[in-house]
């Protein structure tokens, strides 16, 4: 970057896949919309080997991004590339068949600019909604933030300053990237906003890889998300005392979901006692005695106890 060159204020990082040229045309497109001038934007749209590149059809805007095609390394590795090339004070993902809801959007920049915030945390919405006022709480720091609140794990739902990340990347080949990188990248936060806005349409599209329901994407998620489990519990077992409690709560909450996801995809007695049995071994079961939420307080007494396990099972079967 020569001295003249502006830093630009954000970078959006739009990791693609397949995906149809008239969805990363409406994603694009949200972008260019905003307030940002093009010297305070920076889009970096990564295609993951696609069969044929998603640029195809979209020339009009080569001027405007920049566009990357590596062979296909599946969803971190892309965000990873993305991250190398960022350049903008802030990074915020985009997934290429979503899009940014600009009015809600603007609210989110207009703290990055006055507040200078490490992240700022936000909704997500299926329309613009202009009549509902905006509203902020902040800044408090990371682990504050996590040692009280559910943490919502999708790497779209917030804006971050980039320098924060330090050594942080994503783990290529894990299909729950997110679950190990947002809770990590927020205790390294000391400045940390949370908006009502609903400022990113997400859009849940059959086929994805989030969706997908095949056997073994299912069974990879599970398993990815274990060792999801097995790495924040070890990287809690060394933190400073806050920080620890913070994330020992994420951890909880991962494991609560992993055992209902489990309950959900297999309804089986089998495989939740063996998942149970793993975690006892590990010390993640029975699960912490802490109200953080009803729905945990309620789930934990239930799968405590053999009878509340069947509840569960059964109750799984009529979904």
């Amino acid at each position: 970057m020569t001295q003249e060159q502006k830093t630009p204020l954000v970078s959006f990082i739009i990791p693609a896949y397949n995906l149809s040229s008239s969805l990363l045309q409406e994603c694009v497109e949200s972008i260019m919309a905003l307030s940002l001038s093009r010297e305070d934007r920076e889009v970096i749209v990564v295609d993951d080997g696609s069969d044929v590149p998603v640029m195809d059809g979209l020339e009009e805007y080569l001027d405007s991004i920049v566009y990357v095609r590596q062979l296909n390394g599946g969803l971190s590795v892309a965000r990873n590339m993305g991250l190398r090339i960022a350049t903008g004070d802030y990074i915020q993902f985009v997934d290429g068949d979503d899009k940014i809801l600009r009015t809600a959007y603007e609210h989110c920049l207009d703290i990055a600019r006055y507040h200078a915030p490490d992240m700022v945390l936000f909704e997500s919405g299926r329309m613009e909604d202009a009549d509902v006022p905006f509203s902020y709480e902040g800044p408090v720091s990371g682990s504050e933030y996590m040692a009280h609140n559910n943490l919502k794990s999708p790497v779209w739902g917030y804006l971050f300053r980039k320098h924060i990340l330090g050594d942080l990347r994503f783990t290529p080949g894990s299909l729950k990237e997110d679950e190990e990188f947002t809770p990590l990248l927020m205790l390294r936060c000391s400045k940390v906003f949370v908006t009502n806005a609903k400022a990113y349409y997400y859009r849940r599209r059959e086929g994805s890889i989030t969706n997908n329901k095949d056997k073994w994407h299912v069974a990879k998620r599970m398993e990815d998300a274990e060792t999801v489990l097995y790495k924040l519990q070890a990287k809690a077992a060394v933190l400073p005392v806050a920080e620890r409690i913070a994330l020992n709560r994420r951890v909880a909450q991962l494991t609560m979901d992993y055992l209902y996801q489990i309950i959900k995809s297999t309804h089986s007695s089998r495989h939740l006692e063996e998942a149970i049995e793993r975690l006892r071994r590990h010390g993640l079961f029975p699960l912490p005695d802490n109200k953080y939420t009803k729905k945990y307080t309620t789930f934990r007494w239930l799968v405590s106890s053999h009878i509340g396990r069947k509840i569960l099972l059964a109750s799984s079967s009529m979904m």
